[in-house]
């Protein structure tokens, strides 16, 4: 892999699979950070065309990322979604959000406990996962980023309930910018009565941060099309060679593969994990007897299944009643990086949470590397 720092010179806006069209309340919203396609296939786009034939296809490509690098070339990654952070009482965690004292790992709940035993559970699902200690204060995640070593020391099992930082986390460095979006009657100073306004909602990122991906070619610093129309962002190759350590244990370090000793996995890049026909779980249906719980943010069952909510209007244009129907957002499908899986007695030796079946679209999944796994090492 080479990799390359991609530094945005403007807000991005990088549309989810909403349906979205202009008119009266029209609101469209975009999905950050970028899938790992998006950035793929910008750096692609630098490409000579006349280098090979290959070069129009990514059939000898490879990508890895996107994460994110700060000022200080320090690499940040998704949290994981079994740490919680304990708050002690009368500390309010939206205002104080480093005033935590402890962080704890979510565990499965025990059955036969005598907190646990009176619940009936569903005995054909995977267990619960609840914080393993009596606690009278707050419980809430830690921030949505945590420093490259910081994870391999939690990978390592080297972090215990009592030996996290503050600085190994840190918050979304982005800010949301609303853009407002009219078009004006033909040769008047009004806008359209009808699709005449939109807004978009932007992102600009926080001064000094940037997106890093490993990509298997080697392109020149260029200026390159990101995201929406007209946004511009600086591919650079790396220059922090101090850097490579970390981005190789990503890529094929001891963490790529489960040992003797690995129990639980992390999910670095958006993951895939079908359970009936275009119908989407956060893990892979095969793995429900192996597992001792998942941690996610997103459902465990249905994750691709949406409602749109359409207008029924009627001959005038006016609004007569909103109707709900069932869609499937292919975006909403993905498992979001940082989920972890724990495992009972055997182990998945899987890579990747990508389907066991596919076509061409599934070699390329596998090329840009989603569903990548870092397994913990004991």
């Amino acid at each position: 892999m080479h990799w390359y720092t991609i530094t945005p010179l403007d807000v991005l806006m990088f549309r989810d699979s909403k349906p979205f069209s202009p008119g009266e309340g029209s609101w469209a919203e975009g999905l950050f950070p970028p899938m790992p396609i998006t950035l793929f296939q910008a750096l692609r786009s630098l490409l000579p065309k006349s280098d090979n034939r290959n070069n129009g296809t990514q059939d000898d490509l490879k990508f890895l990322g996107p994460f994110l690098l700060d000022s200080e070339h320090t690499l940040w990654l998704p949290t994981p979604k079994d740490l919680v952070c304990l708050y002690p009482q009368g500390v309010d965690r939206k205002v104080a959000s480093d005033g935590w004292v402890e962080i704890q790992r979510l565990q499965p709940v025990c059955y036969e406990s005598e907190k646990w035993k009176h619940l009936v559970f569903d005995s054909t699902a995977i267990s619960p996962l609840v914080v393993d200690k009596q606690w009278g204060g707050t419980i809430s995640p830690p921030k949505s980023w945590i420093k490259a070593e910081a994870l391999f020391d939690y990978l390592d099992g080297k972090k215990n309930n009592s030996n996290w930082h503050k600085k190994d986390f840190c918050s979304k460095p982005w800010d949301t910018q609303v853009l407002p979006h009219i078009q004006m009657q033909p040769d008047k100073r009004q806008v359209k009565d009808s699709d005449g306004y939109f807004t978009e909602v932007a992102v600009r990122m926080k001064e000094g941060w940037c997106f890093i991906a490993g990509f298997s070619k080697e392109i020149p610093e260029s200026v390159v099309r990101l995201g929406g129309e007209g946004h511009r962002a600086l591919v650079s190759p790396l220059q922090n060679t101090s850097l490579e350590a970390q981005l190789n244990s990503l890529s094929t370090g001891d963490f790529c593969r489960p040992s003797s000793t690995s129990k639980y996995a992390y999910l670095l890049t958006p993951g895939l994990a079908p359970v009936e026909e275009s119908r989407y779980s956060s893990y892979p249906k095969d793995w429900k007897d192996k597992l001792k719980g998942c941690a996610t943010d997103k459902a465990l069952l249905w994750g691709g299944v949406s409602t749109l909510r359409k207008d029924v209007k009627d001959e005038v244009g006016k609004i007569i009643k909103t109707r709900e129907e069932f869609a499937l957002l292919p975006q909403r499908a993905f498992v979001p990086p940082g989920t972890v899986y724990l495992f009972k007695n055997e182990v998945e030796t899987n890579q990747h949470i990508l389907p066991n079946k596919g076509g061409k679209w599934l070699d390329t999944f596998e090329k840009l590397s989603y569903g990548k796994l870092l397994w913990g090492r004991n």
